[in-house]
This record gives C-alpha cells, structure tokens and sequence, in this order.
C-alpha cells in the first residue's frame, strides 16, 4: 500500500490549503466527468456501428482520450476524499 506521510502531515498543518486543494480537486473531478457518460456510450455505439473503420477513423483515440479523463477524475476524487478526511480528523480530534 502506498502512503504519503509527509504530504498528509503537511496537509494538516495547513488546514487551509487543504480546503483549497480540496476544493480545486472537486472542480477538477466535476469538470473531468461533465458528460463523461454519454461521451463513451456514444464512442462504444460509434466503434460498436462501424467497427475496424471506426477505430482507423478515430475511435479507438477518442476512447483511450476518454479513459484518461476516467483516471485524473478518479485522481481528483481520491485527492478531494483525502483532504475531506485530514480536515474531518484535524476538526473532531480537538
């Protein structure tokens, strides 16, 4: 398991930056997701309408492009659940 010590002590010892990172890391995961949904079902019914010539046109870039929208999304969530849990810890321990 990966840990990060210094950057979660760090991250208490500045409450406020950790509510401002916080708070960019949920505008990123929302910005990150707007229509991420309808983006891939519409990519898997091009590729699934058009088959080889739809990966050479395209298709298979837009999906790995999309699939790496899904990954700094889920970046930005376990960065924003992070931070939710320093700042909950640091305001119920005193």
């Amino acid at each position: 398991m990966v840990t990060f010590p210094h950057f979660v002590a760090w991250l208490r010892r500045h409450r406020w930056a950790c509510f401002g990172l916080m708070t960019l890391s949920f505008i990123a995961f929302g910005l990150l997701t707007l229509d991420l949904v309808r983006l891939v079902s519409s990519n898997a019914a091009f590729l699934s309408d058009n088959g080889w010539q739809g990966l050479q046109d395209g298709g298979l870039r837009q999906l790995l492009e999309l699939l790496v929208s899904c990954v700094g999304a889920m970046a930005a969530w376990l960065l924003f659940k992070l931070c939710e849990t320093v700042l909950i810890q640091s305001l119920t321990n005193k």
